[in-house]
């Protein structure tokens, strides 16, 4: 039996990497998808990747008018919600002294404003006994020179997880947090080769994860399989933070 068949999922994000890898999986366990992203021509590109599962809503999740054009879409498309991934983020690198507001606004816009506005705005759609996934890093717990920012906003979403999964409890709802650690998405492609191989080499399997990696452990996480987890954080890194 497929692990998701009959479940709607709502993938913020799911126009590319992580979050795409996580809506190809959710739709290959039966899951109906609706992907979020900016870019209409990638999501268009993900929907046709995904298949006929799969629907998308263009938004701008730092933008609140958007978030609630995009929840109120989301009601008229699914009617109800049983899973909610947030895998939507900005990593951009900024020392402490070159830090500016702009680059904090959209940091914590995204990571952390957009994800509060998207769970709050999804709740009444959501099921008693849903699942909620935060995607957050292994760099929210970790020194991450030139990435402090990044770093603080993961921290804040295992955070918010801990919180809201006390919080949820008496909606049967659980909320966990999925922390990567360095994975092969578009999100590297501005590394340059030789800081790849060196942080591939700190990894005990020696290696980044592969986006489809991250999504089988969301989907444990979506899935009844973890039923009774409930606001852990499930770090997929190959061993790194060890």
């Amino acid at each position: 039996m497929l692990k998701l068949e009959g479940k709607t999922a709502l993938v913020t994000g799911g126009n590319s990497g992580i979050g795409l890898a996580i809506a190809r999986r959710f739709a290959a366990e039966g899951a109906r998808v609706v992907i979020t992203g900016r870019r209409q021509a990638q999501l268009d590109a993900a929907v046709a990747g995904i298949g006929p599962a799969a629907t998308a809503i263009a938004a701008d999740l730092t933008r609140k008018a958007d978030v609630e054009r995009m929840i109120a879409t989301l009601g008229d498309i699914v009617g109800r919600l049983d899973i909610l991934v947030y895998s939507a983020g900005v990593a951009e690198f900024s020392h402490l002294a070159d830090t500016t507001d702009e680059h904090l606004a959209r940091s914590f816009g995204l990571n952390v404003f957009g994800m509060v506005q998207t769970v709050t705005g999804a709740l009444p759609f959501m099921r008693e006994g849903g699942a909620i996934v935060l995607v957050g890093s292994i760099a929210g717990s970790m020194a991450n020179p030139g990435y402090g920012t990044y770093s603080a906003t993961k921290a804040a979403v295992r955070s918010y997880a801990r919180t809201w999964t006390v919080e949820l409890a008496p909606r049967g709802i659980r909320v966990n947090t999925l922390s990567p650690g360095p994975t092969d998405t578009p999100m590297f492609d501005a590394v340059s080769l030789d800081v790849r191989e060196t942080m591939a080499a700190r990894s005990p399997l020696k290696r980044f994860a592969r986006p489809e990696e991250v999504a089988d452990a969301a989907l444990f996480l979506a899935s009844e399989e973890s039923r009774f987890v409930g606001g852990v954080e499930l770090t997929v890194d190959g061993g790194l933070s060890a």
